[in-house]
């Protein structure tokens, strides 16, 4: 990976004070070499160190930057809460939130806009691929947020999350994790061929200390979003260094 690679981990509706305290403490003995993001419920953000080798992200962010929307947090509020990213459009949310794609761009151009980098997750369910519309699906997905924003592009991540591998064991092989990813960066250079390039592809779905190697050693493959397994922090930490050989 010639950019430096991002390895996010989504706690999901999961985690406390004490996973917070051994997450810290693996991470500790990691280097510069790698960027480490870690994604808790919004409860714990304020409980991590001020003093900390890793960023801290939301799972989500309001399209407002504030007002009368009860339960929602916007970038600024993340911001104080001590986060620099944010995860826009997870396919939970997509899925149980039922959030559209117009929603969602709305979402990654709030976030840019309060000072927070937006993790864009995208990807196709099993049906979608197994009628082929995978790059169909994921070049909609893209062109909701970057055909009419490109300039967002280079203050973007993208998370190619195909949402059959999530939480289901089942990863993509790193040969149909890279020929995706390269088809995103290529999909993405209509829109501003410069920030393509200089953009973090991460990949997401059942990632684990045995098979993340063989991901990080493709090209496009630029870190991972890391679900189930960021719950343990030596597994974790596992997977952040295999980011490096």
């Amino acid at each position: 990976m010639a950019l430096k690679p991002l390895i996010a981990a989504n706690w999901k509706m999961n985690g406390n004070r004490e996973l917070v305290s051994a997450a810290t403490a693996a991470l500790v003995a990691l280097d510069s070499d790698v960027e480490v993001l870690i994604c808790p419920p919004a409860t714990l953000l304020t409980v991590f160190p001020a003093q900390r080798n890793f960023a801290l992200g939301g799972q989500d962010v309001s399209a407002e930057p504030s007002g009368a929307y009860t339960g929602q947090l916007s970038g600024v509020l993340l911001q104080e809460a001590g986060a620099s990213f944010c995860l826009v459009g997870h396919s939970e949310r997509r899925q149980y939130q039922f959030e559209s794609d117009t929603l969602i761009a709305d979402k990654v151009a709030a976030a840019v806009a309060q000072g927070l980098t937006p993790v864009l997750c995208i990807g196709e369910t099993l049906a979608e691929r197994q009628q082929e519309k995978t790059e169909q699906v994921l070049a909609k997905q893209l062109a909701a947020v970057y055909a009419s924003q490109p300039e967002l592009l280079s203050k973007s991540v993208i998370a190619y999350e195909p949402i059959w591998a999530i939480g289901t064991g089942e990863s993509a092989t790193p040969e149909q994790a890279q020929q995706t990813h390269a088809f995103i960066r290529a999909e993405l250079s209509r829109y501003d061929a410069e920030a393509a390039t200089q953009l973090r592809i991460l990949y997401g779905g059942s990632v684990n200390a045995a098979n993340s190697a063989a991901l990080f050693a493709q090209p496009d493959i630029n870190g991972a979003l890391v679900g189930g397994a960021s719950l343990k922090p030596d597994e974790f930490v596992q997977i952040c260094l295999s980011a490096k050989d």
